[in-house]
């Protein structure tokens, strides 16, 4: 009996110690697994490895990845994408982020300035959220920037999945790379490293205390640079530190308290100390390359409907229109379906080089005419000597003209026009015209084809000598010869006079065809007639620091409202202190329906009158 009494006491005893000893074993290699042990040590001024264990693993980063979010927000204001005064709507998504948080409620904005505080200082993850958000639209967005990045930046085995470090499928990073990160943080932007060193700020709607501000005031020369935990990853710190001219970087993972990691980190940061030299040159990290556009495959929107608008907000579609192919045309079909026959291809050719060999005969033709005229005008301005005559008009007996010999002209073609035109004047000379025109024709006369009738000379008159009667040329003793100049014999007895003499230049005559006078219209000016239609009023969707955001969110605002901003222009405006983006063109019941509709999504939106 004494031994049946006895025996419930020692069952439940034993049964104790035996589920105390399964839960020991089968808890322990948990906590072995989910937080080991990394570290890695380099001289931050030439990035030399001074010491590292387990470096290489990928292992959970835990709000060691806030380093990340806080670089693509440095770059980002850098390239303008986003200021420091932006304000901020924070997200549902941003606002129900777990601990540790700065207490951001859904729907109100805040500075952009204030979230890079609180998230970099307090460690808060609804911070982090809204940085993302902000910047990319979306935290999934921002997480696959955060991953380009860190490739870019040689971060060869880290992968993001959010922005604030949460344990999730996917997020890992090494002591190595995290190491490598916190380097590019201090060469890279250091107007922005001094938030690292802080162990207090104001955060806008709180003031904040370094999560870091133990170890930042225990170590002499530490300012920073961050620290995690999450029960997977356990206590990770990536802490720098500057003695004289050395700066020494270290990253630990998996410390089992907050005590013990930031005792382990000092005796790295010593060992670097230890083995760094003194002086050596400083070699700095390439920036990386912008990775801010995110890379997408063409997609071709085979089975849309025409004028189909079911697409998702903010959502970019490129279109893939690139011709691959360069078809041949096709041949111009023929009349009743037949091939021309051989015979009508040979007559098409002659026909074709007939065409050819004419239009090369004509410049011939031209060149020709063309020597014919300059023959002309030397004729023409030959120099003519006449004997002075009696004012009684007597008759002129002898003639002693000197006739040289000069090259004939012969014409193996027909008559050209000029040569025509010449003849035809000279017949209708009277017997008033100057002397010098009437001249001029009888030697563009004396180079016409042989079978050309010759017009008879025309009487003489120099200037200021009249002659009463015509004065008759002898005829010249060789009869192929042509004179050049005629001597008029006068009575001895008469003193000679001195001729006048001859203008310099003979112009041959010509016909003016007058051109009638048409009255000239007058200009008839036209104005651009308004078609705005009552199109002056606009709408206000926001004042932003840079032009490349209030672009930004006329863009989104557009996609998500096309119902009614589908015929509105978008305008960036710039004024003091930043860019106002306004959609302008529109009408007063266009322009107060949009914004009724914005503000029902939470969107900022003022109407602007005339």
């Amino acid at each position: 009996m004494r031994q049946v009494l006895a025996c419930p006491g020692q069952c439940v005893h034993r049964t104790g110690v035996f589920i105390a000893v399964v839960l020991v074993l089968i808890l322990a290699p948990v906590v072995v697994y989910a937080a080991p042990y990394a570290a890695y040590v380099i001289d931050a001024r030439t990035g030399r490895v001074l010491h590292e264990e387990n470096a290489h693993t990928r292992l959970h980063p835990a709000s060691l990845t806030k380093m990340m979010t806080l670089y693509i927000a440095f770059e980002a204001i850098e390239r303008g994408e986003i200021s420091l005064d932006s304000r901020v709507r924070i997200s549902k998504h941003a606002a129900s982020q777990p601990p540790s948080k700065l207490g951001l409620r859904a729907g109100q904005t805040i500075a952009l300035r204030y979230l890079i505080r609180a998230a970099a200082i307090k460690s808060a993850n609804d911070a982090a959220t809204a940085i993302g958000e902000a910047i990319e639209g979306s935290e999934s967005a921002f997480a696959r920037r955060m991953t380009r990045t860190s490739k870019a930046l040689g971060m060869t085995k880290t992968t993001f999945a959010n922005a604030n470090g949460l344990t999730a499928k996917g997020h890992l990073s090494t002591a190595r790379d995290m190491t490598l990160l916190g380097r590019h943080l201090f060469y890279d932007y250091p107007q922005y490293y001094n938030l690292f060193s802080r162990t207090s700020a104001d955060a806008g709607i709180a003031k904040v205390a370094s999560t870091n501000r133990r170890f930042l005031g225990a170590y002499k020369g530490a300012d920073g640079i961050k620290t995690g935990y999450t029960s997977a990853a356990g206590f990770n710190l990536t802490a720098s530190a500057q003695r004289g001219s050395k700066r020494i970087i270290a990253t630990v993972f998996g410390g089992k308290s907050t005590a013990s990691r930031n005792q382990r980190v000092a005796e790295l940061l010593d060992l670097g100390f230890g083995k760094a030299p003194n002086r050596v040159a400083v070699q700095k990290p390439a920036r990386p390359a912008y990775s801010g556009e995110e890379e997408t495959e063409p997609l071709i929107l085979a089975d849309a409907p025409s004028g189909s608008r079911n697409l998702a907000p903010g959502k970019t579609i490129r279109l893939n229109v690139a011709v691959k192919t360069s078809p041949r045309p096709k041949a111009r079909p023929v009349p009743g379906g037949a091939e021309p026959s051989e015979t009508l291809l040979v007559a098409m050719q002659d026909s074709i080089d007939a065409v050819l060999a004419e239009a090369q005969e004509e410049p011939a033709k031209a060149a020709k005419t063309e020597v014919i005229a300059e023959a002309v005008v030397e004729a023409a301005t030959a120099p003519i000597e006449v004997a002075p005559t009696d004012t009684e008009g007597a008759d002129v007996a002898e003639a002693a003209p000197v006739v040289p010999e000069v090259p004939q002209f012969v014409q193996d073609t027909a008559p050209q026009p000029e040569t025509l035109a010449a003849i035809a004047a000279t017949e209708a000379v009277d017997e008033d015209a100057p002397a010098e025109a009437a001249l001029s024709l009888a030697n563009a006369s004396s180079i016409a084809p042989t079978a050309s009738p010759k017009p008879a000379p025309s009487p003489l008159r120099l200037a200021d000598t009249e002659i009463a009667e015509p004065v008759e040329l002898a005829a010249a003793t060789e009869p192929d010869a042509l004179p050049e100049t005629e001597r008029v014999s006068a009575p001895a007895d008469e003193p000679a006079a001195a001729p006048k003499s001859r203008p310099e230049q003979l112009v041959l005559a010509s016909l003016a065809v007058e051109e009638p006078e048409t009255a000239e219209e007058p200009l008839e000016v036209v104005t651009r007639v308004s078609t705005s239609g009552g199109r002056q009023w606009a709408i206000n969707v926001g004042h932003y620091g840079s032009r490349y955001n209030a672009e930004r969110q006329l863009l989104q605002t557009a996609l998500v409202e096309m119902n009614t901003l589908d015929e509105a222009l978008r305008k960036v405006v710039a004024k003091r202190g930043g860019y106002d983006a306004n959609f302008v063109g529109m009408t007063q019941e266009i322009a107060e329906l949009a914004c009724r509709r914005l503000q029902a999504r939470q969107t900022e939106c003022t109407v602007i009158g005339p």
